[in-house]
């Protein structure tokens, strides 16, 4: 009998999955079925896709909203659709893509239209990333320029550093003693010992 999943990757663990899952649910997939993965592009490990591989059989179906939940490059998701397609022999069905849907067209010709346009989402997909990695990288760039810090404010020298500081070096007090009068971190106060005396 034909079991019919559902495959969800969001991008990190902050990203909303609920399109993709109120899209599964439209079609009737059973919550048992849908599989969903919450990491980044960079670490693509995905233990529930893995555990939905192992389940599915041949002829089995399978839906995902978009050509990039299979992987994170245009070379990944061609490996993935031709692992589906040809050696477990499932059926895939790309939600914003109704071109790509493989039940259709079991002929040579039909295969041969949905490999081209798969190809071509592929690069797409790739594509549309490397663009938005160059525009955040811009971004940066110009708000850096523009004098815009990012990451957290440093924390400002405390009045009584510089005294601090000299009973320190002159083995007076230790360094968690140092750090204790100035109300800061073992690691903050030497790491600002160390910018004052690099600045000298």
């Amino acid at each position: 009998m034909t079991e019919v999943y559902g495959y969800v990757r969001v991008s990190s663990r902050d990203q909303n999955e609920d399109r993709q899952l109120i899209a599964l649910r439209e079609l009737a997939v059973e919550d048992k079925n849908i599989f969903m993965d919450k990491q980044s592009g960079k670490d693509f490990e995905r233990p529930a896709y893995k555990r939905m591989l192992r389940r599915m059989k041949k002829n089995d179906l399978l839906y995902i909203k978009s050509i990039d939940r299979l992987g994170r490059n245009y070379g990944e998701i061609l490996e993935q659709w031709q692992m589906l397609t040809k050696e477990k022999e499932i059926d895939i069905v790309v939600l914003d893509m109704p071109l790509l849907d493989t039940r259709r067209g079991k002929d040579l010709m039909g295969m041969f239209l949905s490999d081209i346009v798969l190809q071509i989402l592929s690069f797409v997909a790739e594509n549309e990333r490397s663009n938005i990695r160059q525009r955040q990288a811009e971004g940066i760039a110009a708000a850096k320029a523009r004098g815009v810090r990012f990451g957290r404010p440093a924390i400002p020298y405390p009045d009584n550093f510089v005294e601090v500081h000299r009973e320190w070096r002159n083995k007076k007090i230790t360094l968690r003693q140092a750090a204790d009068a100035c109300e800061m971190s073992v690691g903050t106060f030497y790491g600002k010992a160390r910018k004052l005396e690099n600045c000298n």
